[in-house]
């Protein structure tokens, strides 16, 4: 899941926002502010009332972080590498380097997550009985019970057994260790994420209907649980048909480049006229990448008036982890932002270029998989 909003990483790990994260924050804060905390200690100044809800929204977001951190703890036991934690709506997402290597490993890292948001919610439950025992605000201990009931809600609920929520992951593990099959676990857990999502859907419209506007929160998650269940299917797939597949097995070799010292008007004239790429890698008078250049960059710098300026001093840069060898797993390259052109690799041995990767490149290796894969239909008589 996209990072729209990075916060920093905590561990090493690059921890963000997706935007239905502020959606869910500014709803939480207005709630609390406007609906939940006045009938707990009334005649207070509403900007009182903003600032408490505002701490408690903010606490719960530290509770999430601590949800998917426990999912990463387990999974670096576990010997997964964790590339991101990226918060949403329904929670968050750790994104792995790497599947579960065993059913029980996938069945712990799963369950990590939940389990931390129970213990959270018992610990808040516990610290409200304690503030009212001690006859602390009534402000701060209906702030408590808010997070203790909102943590113990988040662990059943991601309990359901459908990805992507965790019970989805736990139901995988489980099948994944009766069938012995992980292929077909997965795509019962999405399944059933599907028809989870489906489910509150249709709760949502009856709600809205027959009891109230409140409705709309089920009808909402149902549809955003069913997207997530679709996309985590579709990742899946790709997954499979990719796999086992080279950065240079997909590549476009020897793709026609662009020399550093030319100008803007040069190269146009003499290579992209008669080209059909629409990015072309720039190259020193050694061979060497140093950055890239498509078409849409080469209209812009034409219309500015750049045509006598050197094209490496108009083309993109490529950071080096965009410079893989032939051997890099294409499974390395996807989820990457691409670059200009869509480029997502330049593949480079000894320091010269031998072919480029891009978004093109992986959609073509998908399809010709995919035709590949499936057994030819036969015709209707």
């Amino acid at each position: 899941m996209k990072q729209n909003i990075r916060l920093g990483t905590i561990a090493g790990i690059p921890v963000g926002l997706h935007w239905s994260v502020l959606v869910i924050m500014a709803l939480i804060t207005w709630g609390l502010a406007y609906g939940v905390l006045p009938p707990a200690q009334p005649g207070l100044p509403v900007a009182l009332y903003l600032l408490a809800a505002l701490l408690v929204a903010l606490v719960f977001l530290c509770c999430l972080v601590a949800h998917e951190l426990a999912h990463c703890v387990v999974a670096v036991r576990s010997g997964v590498r964790v590339k991101s934690i990226t918060l949403w709506m329904l929670g968050g997402v750790s994104e792995l380097e790497a599947e579960a290597p065993t059913p029980r490993s996938d069945l712990a890292i799963a369950i990590a997550g939940p389990a931390t948001s129970l213990l959270l919610g018992l610990l808040c439950g516990v610290a409200t009985v304690l503030a009212n025992g001690w006859h602390s605000p009534r402000l701060l201990a209906f702030s408590l019970g808010w997070l203790a009931a909102t943590n113990l809600l988040l662990g059943v609920f991601n309990l359901l057994p459908g990805a992507p929520l965790d019970g989805g992951r736990v139901l995988r593990a489980l099948l994944w260790g009766h069938y012995g099959n992980r292929a077909r676990a997965d795509k019962a857990a999405t399944g059933a994420g599907r028809l989870i999502g489906a489910a509150l859907m249709g709760l949502g419209v009856v709600e809205v209907l027959f009891v109230g506007i409140a409705g709309l929160w089920l009808l909402l998650l149902g549809w955003f649980l069913m997207r997530a269940s679709q996309a985590e299917e579709t990742v899946r797939e790709v997954r499979g048909l990719l796999d086992g597949l080279t950065a240079a097995d997909v590549m476009t070799p020897q793709p026609e480049v662009a020399a550093a010292w030319s100008t803007v008007a040069d190269f146009t004239r003499r290579v992209v006229d008669d080209s059909r790429q629409s990015v072309f890698p720039v190259v020193d008078v050694d061979g060497r990448p140093v950055g890239i250049l498509d078409l849409a960059a080469l209209d812009r710098h034409l219309a500015s008036g750049l045509a006598s300026s050197r094209v490496d001093a108009v083309a993109s840069a490529v950071p080096p982890e965009y410079r893989v060898a032939p051997s890099v797993p294409v499974m390395e390259l996807l989820g990457r932002r691409p670059l200009a052109g869509g480029v997502l690799a330049l593949l480079v041995e000894d320091g010269h270029l031998l072919g480029m990767v891009t978004v093109g490149d992986i959609d073509r290796a998908i399809r010709r998989r995919r035709l590949t894969t499936e057994e030819p239909g036969r015709p209707e008589e």
